[in-house]
């Protein structure tokens, strides 16, 4: 039996691409180095693109109950503005703990085979020509972990990266903030005044329905460095942030849960290093962006998800694992760069004003307002597709729309047609049909229909991810005879 693909971190990059390589069949384990998996977190918003993904492996409804709310306003730099038009439909945010989503995750990893460790810490790794070697610390001791590829979805201070020595592009020096869910009484509540601030930002939402005297408390000093990891963090932190950026200090009754966050603004050079890979924040992190974050964490494991699989399988051509960096180098940049356009908005909050203001008109803007709030989630991977019908066709490395397909055996919806996570050779040549492709029916599904206006080809490949890797509109011949992409392609 072969080495297993090693994650190393359980947050939602990591829990994410175990899903992936669990429902494709791989060996995988992930190391978590928490003892114990809290039911509090900083993040609450699960955006409308991870809920489509979602949707891709039938796995929506576990997280989108009919109670779940919605958040429906959106910002940039704290200029707010009302989710609706067109974008209430394709850009909501889902109000989801973190927490909540990654225990999700986590069930549905252990559902598919994956094996899941806690009280893992990864101390250092080694690698060779045949496999890599990581040195683990636990509870129970130390030791070695031999596998056939490493993940490292560790965060901001990744271990993996440092061990393996990735090389990261500074963009920005670290920002510091606290957050904390604490118990005020209501004239304590009359007396915070949350907003932007000359030093910085403090934001107060209330987080327990059952409890009104709870509220969450949040800082952001943008040019201050956070203590060590090491240093606990205490209630006393707590007040002296909040009195640094407000002037005041709060009485607090009661804290019952904190954390801290901050880092600098970093990019990976490459997403790989031989057999070690990247995703999420250990790829590149960057300030709070409005659920960015996590919706580029998620969508890096989706994208190096199924190529890793087609990597164990065998049956990956060259240049396939590179291609996970040459897709999502690009969005963790545009990603980074979304977050740090927005702090000249927030700080000097003077100098800020005139800028605000004029951000405020251009937010009532349709264009603008869509332009901004998809600048990391509107995706097309730019696919050089060699013998396709059209290259510039618009279906090649976009998404798959969501449409309504009619088949012999009744109508389906394209989300639906990725539940296997294999990919998928739609034919909507009206029966002219394609080749026999039963050799690839373990990585490949053939959904025959009717002809769809809204897809315009005949023929298209669609990877697992749900991206599409091939137009070939007016042929007969099968479009993976001549598109070279992996995990869909068999070797030989």
């Amino acid at each position: 039996m072969s080495d297993p693909i090693v994650i190393v971190g359980g947050g939602a990059a990591g829990l994410t691409l175990a899903c992936e390589l669990g429902l494709a069949g791989a060996a995988t384990v992930v190391l978590e180095r928490r003892t114990e998996l809290p039911e509090r977190s900083g993040g609450m918003l699960l955006n409308a693109h991870i809920a489509d993904f979602l949707r891709k492996r039938g796995l929506e409804e576990r997280f989108r109950t009919p109670d779940t709310p919605t958040w429906g306003r959106s910002h940039f730099g704290l200029v707010y503005r009302d989710i609706d038009g067109e974008l209430a439909d394709t850009d909501y945010d889902l109000i989801v703990p973190q927490w909540r989503s990654e225990q999700l995750l986590r069930e549905r990893a252990v559902e598919l085979g994956v094996e899941v460790r806690l009280g893992q810490e990864v101390i250092d790794i080694e690698q060779d020509a045949d496999g890599v070697t990581l040195t683990v610390v636990s509870p129970e001791g130390s030791g070695t972990l031999r596998a056939s590829y490493v993940v490292g979805c560790d965060g901001p201070r990744s271990i993996v990266a440092g061990a393996a020595g990735f090389e990261f592009d500074l963009l920005a020096p670290s920002y510091y903030g606290v957050i904390a869910d604490v118990v005020v009484d209501d004239e304590a509540q009359a007396l915070f005044r949350a907003g932007s601030y000359p030093s910085g930002q403090f934001g107060v939402l209330p987080v327990n329905p059952a409890d009104p005297t709870e509220v969450r408390l949040m800082t952001v000093e943008f040019y201050r460095e956070p203590p060590s990891d090491g240093e606990p963090l205490t209630a006393d932190e707590i007040r002296s942030t909040i009195e640094r950026i407000t002037g005041r200090a709060p009485d607090l009754r009661e804290v019952r849960w904190m954390t801290r966050y901050g880092s600098p603004t970093r990019l990976a050079r490459n997403y790989r290093v031989g057999r070690v890979f990247l995703a999420g924040d250990a790829a590149h992190p960057h300030p709070p962006s409005s659920g960015h974050g996590m919706n580029t964490a998620v969508h890096d494991a989706v994208n190096l998800g199924w190529k890793l699989a087609a990597a164990v399988r065998g049956g990956a051509p060259s240049g396939l694992l590179d291609s996970y960096h040459d897709e999502r180098h690009p969005v963790g940049r545009r990603a980074c760069r979304r977050a740090l356009a927005q702090i000249p908005l927030q700080t000097p909050l003077d100098r800020a004003a005139p800028l605000r203001e004029i951000f405020a008109e251009l937010l009532e803007l349709d264009v603008v307002n869509t332009f901004l709030s998809q600048y990391v989630t509107r995706v097309r991977y730019p696919l050089a597709v060699e013998g396709a019908a059209d290259p510039e066709h618009e279906l090649l490395g976009a998404v798959l729309p969501d449409t309504t397909l009619r088949t012999p055996t009744g109508a389906v919806t394209t989300p639906e047609l990725f539940r296997s996570g294999r990919g998928v050779v739609l034919d909507l040549s009206g029966g002219r049909g394609v080749p026999d492709l039963s050799a690839w029916a373990d990585r490949l599904d053939v959904v025959v229909a009717e002809p769809c206006k809204e897809l315009g080809a005949d023929v298209v490949l669609v990877r697992p991810d749900g991206h599409a890797d091939g137009s070939a509109a007016r042929r007969t011949r099968c479009p993976a005879a001549s598109c070279h992409r992996p995990g869909l392609v068999p070797s030989g």
